[in-house]
């Protein structure tokens, strides 16, 4: 008999069993971005530009850390719910358990990487003479929370699965409002300023890792984290590792060409970097909503995948696809028009200001295009189709962006030209994520394909 959880993967009406995933993921991905806000809101009432430039500076690091979240979180719910389509139970347990422990040794031996390495990390993400030593001290802070923040992006996706979005997405509310609740407490109240958002930050993931730790020692889910399920032969830790590692790699990708672009925008100065900063949050306001469909919709799709449903799958689809676009060219609307108010809840200084709300409607161009993008990356990580999501990994924020940014920098020498490096980018991988999507699926479910009820 069928966990009721996964009931709705299978027997639901598309659009119902589409919503029911991808608004808890919607949700939680939307409190990633309140809580990314905050710590750049509170830190802004400093009136110190050279506190969110650092911040700014800091984040890669931190988008590091979170990448090997999502190299077990990722790799592990597109294993996980294709074994489970498979009807096989067992493997799905040990698989948890492999992502759990693995992803706690790696974090704790980051954490100790993090703190023995803090200077010479800070200047490579980026640090300035006037910002360096506030940024050592967000990372020094920040390391320890390391394995907390590892074991809650794991598993807030993990949790998925086996289809409790709805719990997924209460643990991430929950660090997340911590978080902001505690960010004005120590920023502002304390005066601790960039050190009371670094902890801040870390409380936050250790409620959520606590949480997600406690939803499986109470015995209430299907899957498990107890050491005695922990397997990584029987290709469990190749299938983590396979769809997991591309993933990863585009966050760490990600986190640097972060850095890279931060390093090129210093010729611009500071002031350039903190509007830099804001309008990358900015810009995720719809990146976020839109990565949330991509995120919600995966375990749907490789449940049916591993189940051989070719029609369901599609229908899933077809359906997201249409649903993605529609909130992609309403987010860009919304994004661009209110550029200069979202900036200037961050940054009263009008030079800052003005280099923000520029960067962010440069940003945004790319909104059209995001939410397809976004689906068929998940798409093709659902079907573990491992060499199409390698290839779209390295090419987005790598093979592709980074020669951009730098022939933009190259040739144009100005500061808005960086910026639009990521919107053609944007373009570029998204025709070629359409590409490798075709081909995967042509490869993977020639004879996978049961075609049967939607």
């Amino acid at each position: 008999m069928k966990e009721k959880s996964t009931e709705i993967f299978e027997n639901a009406p598309i659009p119902k069993a589409v919503f029911v995933n991808i608004i808890p993921s919607i949700i939680s991905m939307l409190m990633v971005l309140i809580y990314n806000l905050a710590d750049t809101y509170f830190i802004g009432m400093t009136k110190d530009p050279l506190m969110v430039a650092a911040v700014s500076q800091a984040t890669p690091a931190f988008l590091f850390f979170m990448a090997v979240g999502m190299l077990f979180g990722v790799g592990g719910t597109s294993l996980i719910s294709r074994m489970l389509g498979q009807g096989r139970n067992r493997e799905a347990r040990n698989a948890c358990s492999f992502c759990f422990w693995t992803g706690t040794v790696v974090g704790v031996v980051g954490m100790l990487l993090m703190i023995i390495l803090c200077e010479p990390l800070s200047w490579m993400v980026g640090a300035t003479e006037g910002t360096i030593e506030l940024v050592k001290q967000y990372l020094f802070i920040v390391a320890f929370g390391v394995p907390f923040l590892i074991i809650a992006n794991v598993f807030s996706n993990i949790i998925r699965a086996e289809g409790k979005a709805n719990k997924a997405m209460f643990g991430m509310i929950l660090g997340n409002l911590v978080n902001i609740v505690l960010d004005p407490l120590m920023i502002i109240g304390f005066g601790w300023n960039v050190a009371g958002a670094a902890v801040a930050t870390v409380l936050g993931n250790v409620v959520a890792a606590v949480f997600y730790i406690v939803h499986f020692l109470t015995g209430k889910s299907t899957l498990t984290i107890h050491p005695r399920e922990y397997r990584a032969g029987n290709q469990i830790a190749v299938g983590v590792l396979a769809i997991g590692i591309p993933a990863s790699l585009n966050s760490i990708l990600m986190s640097t060409s972060n850095v890279l672009i931060n390093n090129l925008m210093k010729a611009y100065g500071d002031l350039a970097v903190a509007g830099l900063g804001v309008a990358l949050k900015v810009n995720m306001v719809a990146v976020m909503l839109l990565i949330g469909v991509g995120t919600g919709i995966q375990p749907l799709l490789g449940y049916n995948f591993g189940a051989g449903n070719r029609k369901r799958f599609m229908g899933v689809l077809k359906f997201s696809l249409v649903l993605a676009v529609s909130l992609s060219i309403v987010m860009t609307i919304i994004c661009y028009l209110g550029a200069s108010p979202m900036v200037s809840a961050f940054l009263e200084d009008q030079q800052a200001h003005e280099f923000g709300m520029q960067f962010a409607r440069m940003l945004i161009i790319s909104g059209p295009v995001l939410g397809v993008l976004f689906v068929m990356i998940n798409t093709i990580q659902s079907m573990g189709a491992a060499i199409p999501s390698m290839i779209l990994s390295v090419s987005r924020q790598g093979l592709i962006y980074i020669p951009v940014l730098f022939i933009f920098n190259a040739v144009f020498s100005s500061a808005r030209m960086l910026v639009i490096a990521q919107p053609v980018t944007d373009y570029i991988a998204t025709t070629v994520s359409i590409i490798l999507f075709i081909f995967a699926f042509r490869k993977y479910f020639k004879d996978n394909s049961r075609g049967e009820s939607a």
